[in-house]
């Protein structure tokens, strides 16, 4: 599923666009028990559920695909009877009318799931008509299929804060009571997943709320596939090995780790400047690729290929995004730090080049401070120029003498004069 997709389906949780069949749901307490089960016709529900509950189903489709949202692929055993796959399946072909059903999958969530404290399962079914669009996206009055399909949302349940509230019945100012709350939920899915407009039973997009510590559990054990990084998490990852290349030295890592920064932003840039697509494929960077990025930093051969060598072992199953691994921070200080190096090799060409210039016009300073030597005149003139100045005595008086031809010009103290 790409954004598009997910928009799509996204853009039907409203109350004229809402086709939710179903809603059941199972309240576990901090010591895994079920406290209460709900299973209800959603249309049927009172407005004020109806809206609570339709946010956090948006809510489970929400960030960034890749981070938030990840899209995993069932592995052929879980494909097969008694898989995990093949129970969703049922799961979803019930309508969530299975009572038998329902209880395995809180079971299995329950089981599975970890979570310190109170939480709420909320799983949705729902059948999507979809209508055949035109190359433009223009709508046509005519179905592709009916995309069936299930949401589940995990919520956590906490007590409200405690303060002051107005007490009716006493007619005071006292502590209020403490409710507990259904929060947004911090994981789920939605099966099969929408891609392309179409269902695709071999795939499920999880939910994250946090991408840096993810519920793997329930990608692994809930829904049996294999784990996935996020795009958090491989950006962590990443840093960790430049940090580990450098010997864990913080200010080298950072250093090298904004320089490299730099490098694929820039590669990000280009790829972007070639494309002309609005929806354009992700560019995956493989071991080989960090290979020539590293290969155009300043980077020592020896950490550069202790990065490559752990970059190709961390990600051998799959390479990252390129976008996932970029830090706009780290990227523009990367582009100051080599702004300030090409600063300081400028300055370090002028001023060597001011010292030639001295040199050949025997401004140097002499070697030996106890004898110092200072001039009346000093002369600046083309080296052609200083094998014709002779000394001659004109009226008594020693004196310089320099041959001008007619096309030449001469300045004395940086004044132009006509000689």
């Amino acid at each position: 599923m790409n954004r598009k997709d997910v928009l799509e389906i996204k853009r039907r949780m409203k109350k004229e666009s809402c086709t939710f069949t179903r809603i059941c749901g199972c309240y576990v307490d901090g010591e895994r028990n079920r406290v209460v089960k709900l299973n209800e016709t959603f249309l049927n529900l009172e407005e004020e559920e109806f809206y609570k509950y339709l946010e956090i189903a948006k809510k489970s489709l929400s960030g960034t695909v890749g981070n938030n949202l990840l899209e995993l692929a069932f592995p052929s055993e879980e494909e097969a009877p008694g898989g995990k796959q093949q129970f969703l399946t049922a799961l979803r072909s019930s309508a969530l009318q299975n009572e038998d059903l329902l209880e395995r999958f809180y079971d299995l969530v329950i089981d599975n799931y970890e979570y310190a404290g109170n939480y709420l399962i909320l799983i949705f079914h729902d059948a999507y008509d979809v209508i055949t669009k035109t190359s433009d996206n223009s709508k046509l009055d005519e179905s592709e299929e009916v995309y069936e399909y299930l949401l589940c949302a995990i919520c956590p349940v906490s007590l409200s804060k405690p303060g002051l509230g107005y007490l009716a019945g006493e007619n005071r100012i006292g502590p209020r009571i403490r409710d507990w709350i259904v929060c947004p939920p911090e994981s789920g899915f939605i099966f099969p997943a929408f891609t392309d407009r179409s269902a695709d039973i071999h795939s499920v997009m999880t939910y994250h709320k946090n991408p840096k510590e993810p519920h793997t559990e329930l990608m692994e054990n809930v829904l049996g596939c294999p784990v996935k990084k996020t795009a958090a998490e491989q950006k962590l990852t990443f840093e960790a090995i430049i940090k580990n290349a450098c010997g864990g030295d913080e200010d080298t890592s950072r250093e090298v780790f904004c320089e490299i920064q730099h490098e694929l932003s820039d590669m990000a840039l280009e790829n972007a400047d070639e494309e002309t697509e609005e929806e354009t494929e992700p560019l995956f960077l493989t071991a080989d690729a960090i290979g020539e990025v590293l290969a155009e930093t300043e980077i020592p051969e020896t950490a550069a290929a202790v990065i490559e060598s752990s970059y190709r072992e961390e990600f051998k199953d799959e390479s990252p995004v390129l976008d996932h691994l970029i830090d706009a921070k780290a990227a523009e200080a990367g582009s100051r730090q080599r702004q300030e190096k090409e600063l300081i090799q400028k300055v370090g060409i002028l001023e060597q080049e001011l010292k030639d210039t001295r040199i050949l016009a025997g401004l140097q300073e002499e070697s030996m401070p106890d004898a110092p030597k200072t001039y009346d005149v000093i002369l600046r003139v083309k080296p052609e120029k200083a094998a014709q100045i002779k000394s001659q005595i004109i009226g008594g008086q020693k004196c310089l003498v320099i041959p001008m031809d007619e096309n030449e010009h001469a300045a004395i103290n940086g004044v132009n004069t006509t000689v």
